[in-house]
């Protein structure tokens, strides 16, 4: 049984979800798994899906177009826009749905993602706050899985973190 920090909190009022992740691996190794697309791609989506990197460009005003692949083949788009990147503490994003082109689906929700580094003994702590338009779009996402999603990602960076410190 995993014993590190894991809280997956909804506020409905304020349309937002708060992540907060503990890992046993340092700051500097976690921030390197959460914005290099090699590392990212070994871990970014709930198994049994695999995610590939069309592009990426991590930066204020950059971006990382992705895919989170089907066992089955079948492909589910995302486009990330960084902004307010602080190495290795914060950054925030703009986070959407779009298809194989970069293209927004402007009917599914999209939302503003801030993410935190930060040191908790020996281990690193990433929080995470992310804050939707509408309470119907918060309710969407949590339909889709989202926790559920989260739980089997972050697990899947565990596992990666650990192959990394060997």
């Amino acid at each position: 049984m995993n014993r590190l920090q894991f809280d997956f909190l909804v506020n409905k009022e304020d349309h937002t979800l708060s992540i907060v992740r503990e890992f046993e691996a340092e700051k500097q190794l976690v921030w390197d798994c959460y914005t290099k697309p090699e590392l990212l791609e070994q871990w970014f989506a709930p198994k049994p899906f695999t995610a590939k990197t069309k592009s990426m460009d991590f930066r204020n005003g950059g971006h990382w177009h992705y895919a989170m692949i089907s066992p089955e083949g079948d492909e589910y788009w995302g486009y990330t826009e960084y902004y307010d990147v602080q190495p290795i503490d914060e950054y925030k994003t703009l986070d959407a749905f779009s298809d194989s082109e970069g293209t927004i689906n402007q009917s599914l929700p999209t939302a503003h993602w801030h993410v935190q580094f930060a040191e908790k003994g020996k281990n690193a702590l990433v929080s995470t706050t992310v804050r939707y338009a509408s309470l119907n779009d918060l309710e969407q996402v949590i339909n889709m899985g989202m926790q559920e999603g989260m739980e089997s990602t972050l697990t899947r960076l565990d596992e990666l973190l650990n192959i990394l410190k060997q």
